[in-house]
C-alpha cells in the first residue's frame, strides 16, 4: 500500500526554478513538471524519486476511484516517460529498439513540492509522519540562489535525413495515401548533437529550452545519466474523476516578426483546408481510440480547431473526452490510445507500419509521452515533442509533421526546421544546412 500523504501550505512565494536548482537538480533521480515561467494557471511539480518497475503504473485502476482530500492534483505515484517504439509494437506494428535512453522510465514519488500558479501557493507534500521534516528541507531549497544561466558551448548537429531525403519520404507518404493505405502520416526525423569535452548538463539544457520556448507542459525528468527536457505544448491524456481527455495538435505556423504578420499567420493556419482536414482526421482517430475504454455514448469533441500561440509557433488544437468504463487500468488506456494519433497518422496501425519502413530507424522517447500517474488513478501526460533526450554520449532532438495528400514538400521541410530550431539552440547547435 502506498503511504498516506499530507500537505502543508508554505508561507510566501518562491520561483520554482530556485526550488529546483537547490534541491532536485542536485539529485540523480529527480523531476520538474513545469507550467512555465510566469505561469498564472496550472500546476508545477518538483521533487526527487526512486527508480520503479515500469510495469507498476500500468496496473493502477483509473476510473473511478476515491481520491484523498489533498489540495493538489498529484497525490503520490510515479513521474516518468514512455517511448514510442515499444508502444507501437504492443499495438501490432513493426518496431525497432532505440538504445540511447530507456524506452520506459518511472520514478516512484512520495514527497514533492506542488506549485499552484493560480493562487501563488507552494505546498509541501510527504508521508504524514515525515511532513515536518520535508517542509524544513524545502525551506533550505527556498533559501538558495537562483540557477545560473550557462550558455551552451557551440555544438554541431547532424540530421538523420537530409532535407532532400526527407522530401523524398514525403513523396512516398503521398504515394501511400494515393494508394489508399493511409489518410495521413506523421513523418519524423532526428537531429543528433554529440557531447563536447564534458557530458551535457540536463539542468542547464532545460533552463535554456525553458527560456527560449516556454510551454504549459514543460518539464525535466532525470534518471542517472539519462534525461528528458521538454517544452511540450501538447497534453496527451488527462485522467481524473473517471474522465479521460486528450488534446491533439495538428497544424503549425511560425510566429511572425511583427503583430500584423503574426496575426496573418494565425489566420492562415485557422483557414487552411489542409491543416483543418489533418486535425479532424486525428480527432476522429482519437474518438475511436477512447471509445475502446469509455462508456458508450460518452465520447465527445469538446473543442475543435482552436489556434493556440506559443513563443515559436501557432498550433491548431482540438479536444476529445469521455467517461471511462469502471475497472479500467492505466495500461488499458495506454493500449487503446498510445501511441497518440497525432504522432502516427490514420488509420493508426497502417500508418505506423508504413512509417516504420519509411523512417527506417527507431523514434525512442520522441513521440512518446511523459508526466505523472497517481496511485489514486489520476494522470496527466504530455506528448514528447519540442523535446531533448540527453544521454551519456550527447543529446538528440526529434521533429516531424503530418503529411496529407495536400502537403507541399518545401513547406513540410520548413515546418520540421521550425520545430527543431528551439531545442537545438538550447544545446548550442544550429540546424544542419538546408533545414
Amino acid at each position: 500500500m502506498p503511504p498516506v500523504l499530507a500537505a502543508r501550505a508554505l508561507v510566501g512565494w518562491t520561483d520554482p526554478a530556485v526550488l529546483h536548482a537547490n534541491g532536485p537538480a542536485r539529485a540523480a533521480h529527480s523531476f520538474w513538471l513545469d507550467a512555465g515561467p510566469g505561469a498564472t494557471s496550472g500546476w508545477s511539480l518538483l521533487g526527487i524519486g526512486a527508480p520503479s518497475d515500469p510495469r507498476a503504473p500500468r496496473e493502477v485502476v483509473v476510473a473511478p476511484t476515491p481520491r484523498s482530500a489533498l489540495p493538489v492534483p498529484f497525490r503520490g505515484g510515479w513521474v516518468g516517460w514512455v517511448g514510442y517504439d515499444h508502444a507501437a509494437a504492443r499495438a501490432g506494428a513493426p518496431a525497432l529498439t532505440d538504445d540511447t535512453a530507456p524506452e520506459e522510465m518511472w520514478l516512484e514519488v512520495d514527497r514533492f513540492v506542488a506549485v499552484d500558479h493560480a493562487t501563488h501557493t507552494l505546498w509541501a507534500v510527504a508521508p504524514a509522519g515525515e511532513l515536518g521534516a520535508f517542509a524544513a528541507l524545502v525551506q533550505t531549497w527556498r533559501a538558495g540562489p537562483p540557477p545560473a544561466r550557462i550558455a551552451p558551448p557551440p555544438r554541431v548537429a547532424s540530421g538523420r535525413h537530409t532535407p532532400e531525403a526527407y522530401a523524398d519520404l514525403i513523396a512516398r507518404c503521398r504515394d501511400a495515401i494515393r494508394e489508399g493505405d493511409a489518410y495521413q502520416l506523421c513523418l519524423t526525423t532526428r537531429f543528433d548533437v554529440p557531447a563536447s569535452a564534458a557530458p551535457m548538463d540536463p539542468v542547464a539544457v532545460y533552463l535554456a529550452l525553458r527560456d527560449a520556448t516556454p510551454a504549459h507542459h514543460g518539464g525535466l525528468v532525470r534518471s542517472g545519466p539519462f534525461a528528458l527536457a521538454s517544452a511540450s505544448p501538447e497534453r496527451f491524456l488527462e485522467i481524473g474523476d473517471g474522465i479521460v481527455r486528450t488534446r491533439p495538435i495538428k497544424g503549425t505556423r511560425p510566429r511572425g516578426a511583427d503583430p500584423a504578420t503574426d496575426a496573418a499567420l494565425a489566420a492562415e493556419l485557422r483557414a487552411s483546408a489542409k491543416e483543418r482536414a489533418e486535425n479532424v482526421m486525428i480527432v476522429d482517430l482519437m474518438r475511436n481510440d477512447l471509445q475502446r475504454v469509455c462508456l458508450p455514448g460518452t465520447v465527445a469533441v469538446e473543442e475543435l480547431l482552436v489556434v493556440e500561440s506559443y513563443p515559436a509557433v501557432h498550433q491548431l488544437v482540438s479536444a476529445v473526452g469521455g467517461r471511462l468504463q469502471s475497472g479500467r487500468t492505466l495500461g488499458d488506456v495506454l493500449d487503446a490510445a498510445f501511441p497518440a494519433g497525432s504522432m502516427t497518422g490514420a488509420p493508426k496501425l497502417s500508418a505506423m507500419t508504413i512509417l516504420h519502413t519509411l523512417e527506417g530507424a527507431p523514434r525512442g522517447v520522441f513521440a512518446g509521452c511523459f508526466g505523472w500517474i497517481g496511485h489514486d488513478g489520476a494522470a496527466d501526460l504530455a506528448m514528447v515533442i519540442r523535446s531533448i533526450v540527453v544521454h551519456p554520449e550527447g543529446a538528440w532532438v526529434g521533429a516531424g509533421g503530418g503529411i496529407t495528400w495536400g502537403s507541399e514538400p518545401d513547406a513540410e521541410v520548413a515546418e520540421v526546421g521550425v520545430k527543431a530550431r528551439g531545442p537545438l539552440a538550447a544545446l548550442g547547435a544550429d540546424l544542419p544546412p538546408g533545414w
